[in-house]
């Protein structure tokens, strides 16, 4: 048993309302069950209920037993100070305020009906992945499809929180946020936090004026990564090293400390190498990216932006010193779809948001253009029978099992409602 089934009972009247009385044997009236805010102090706020022939109104607070108010020490803090029923499962002790006056007691056990206690408890078994995997291929498509919807919102809401962060950071420099966004999801999740750093330590104004040259950006990107080898072989590299000390002393750039990049376990497509000098190519041909990502509003628009071809260097290599046949290592369909999924669309919302507008309808029309992703999350679900059809749906399941699932919230879950109620 957890408060939140608890929670669930009181908030959806899912109990006897007739003939209610304390544990004192005063008859009790429930005018109003209150608001569950879901913040500190009590858990429902506002209620109204009649004690006897007297009228209350105040808070609500609700525990497995009576003994947890004096565990979580409410009798310490002011907040409770205002509760007018203590609901409980199990009775175990009186509880008292400030004043000495004894808090009014409802013991819900004796009123709720066994087959939502029999629901839950189906629920709340343990299974194999998630509490309610036999069942949730079951749920009404209208219901499914709506809490798709919000949890789409929320997973947008998270990743807002670290773009308005950078934009504090950076003085609502938008091109910079988007340039670091981009940097740490080139960099996948091996390198991410890596080249999130490096993007991070240069400075945007700077990376603005060596756009014109392609080679002065990889010289950034390669130098404050530290990838330059000891021993140089090749003149490309030497001009590179050369092009890095020299524009260092220019704008006075200081040696950050940082992981080494990791080359292990990637496809060579995929080299810390490759992936930089394709940033680095993306800001020499896209001049003022941020405005062409806030404008475009399909898939096949965001993809032309991400159309370019890596620089003559790396067709033939993957590292320094060591050439390879010739390949051109465009930007990949599921590539670019990653970045939109990650960084386009978050910052896209993250913009409408700072204007005042609501854009997550319009977000979710260009994620169904996206193919689903593929990952174990989203592999789980397809074999309890939820089978994703493009990105949306797949950015609301990790949401799902993220953010509910793991955190066992149930009954904070429009799929598990709807199972106590079935």
């Amino acid at each position: 048993m957890k408060e939140d089934f608890l929670h669930y009972i009181w908030q959806y009247k899912k109990f006897d309302f007739s003939n209610l009385t304390t544990v004192s044997g005063e008859l009790l009236t429930i005018i109003n069950c209150g608001n569950y805010l879901q913040q500190s102090g009590p858990d429902f706020f506002n209620a109204q209920i009649v004690l006897g022939n007297q009228k209350w109104a105040g808070n609500i607070e609700i525990h497995i037993k009576s003994s947890d108010w004096y565990l979580h020490h409410h009798e310490k803090d002011s907040n409770y100070e205002n509760v007018i029923l203590h609901v409980v499962w199990e009775h175990d002790t009186p509880v008292f305020r400030k004043d000495n006056s004894e808090i009014p007691v409802l013991e819900l056990k004796n009123y709720t009906s066994k087959r939502d206690l029999e629901n839950y408890q189906s629920l709340a078994s343990p299974k194999s992945w998630i509490y309610c995997e036999s069942q949730i291929a079951t749920i009404d498509s209208f219901v499914f499809q709506n809490w798709q919807e919000r949890l789409f919102v929320e997973r947008l809401e998270r990743k807002y929180i670290p773009i308005d962060q950078m934009l504090k950071e950076t003085e609502n420099n938008w091109e910079a946020v988007l340039f670091c966004m981009l940097a740490k999801n080139f960099g996948l999740n091996t390198n991410g936090e890596t080249f999130f750093k490096i993007a991070k330590s240069i400075p945007f104004s700077i990376v603005r004026k060596e756009s014109a040259e392609v080679a002065n950006l990889e010289s950034l990107l390669f130098g404050t990564a530290d990838l330059f080898p000891v021993d140089v072989q090749d003149n490309y590299t030497k001009d590179l090293k050369t092009r890095f000390e020299y524009i260092s002393q220019k704008y006075k750039l200081k040696k950050i400390a940082i992981e080494p990049v990791q080359f292990f376990k990637h496809r060579p497509d995929n080299f810390p190498t490759i992936r930089l000098a394709q940033l680095a190519m993306l800001y020499h041909k896209q001049q003022n990216l941020f405005s062409k990502v806030i404008v475009a509003k399909t898939a096949k628009e965001l993809h032309q932006l991400f159309d370019i071809t890596i620089s003559d260097y790396w067709q033939t290599h993957y590292q320094f010193d060591r050439e390879s046949p010739k390949k051109k290592k465009q930007f990949s369909k599921s590539f670019v779809d990653l970045l939109v999924i990650n960084t386009i669309v978050p910052i896209q919302f993250a913009y409408a948001k700072s204007q005042g507008k609501e854009a997550s309808e319009s977000l979710l029309d260009l994620l169904r253009e996206i193919a689903a992703e593929k990952n174990i999350i989203i592999e789980k679900f397809s074999n309890f029978g939820i089978k994703a059809r493009n990105a949306f749906e797949t950015q609301s399941l990790l949401q799902l099992k993220n953010e509910y699932c793991n955190q066992s919230k149930c009954l904070q879950c429009a799929i598990g409602i709807q199972l106590l109620k079935t």
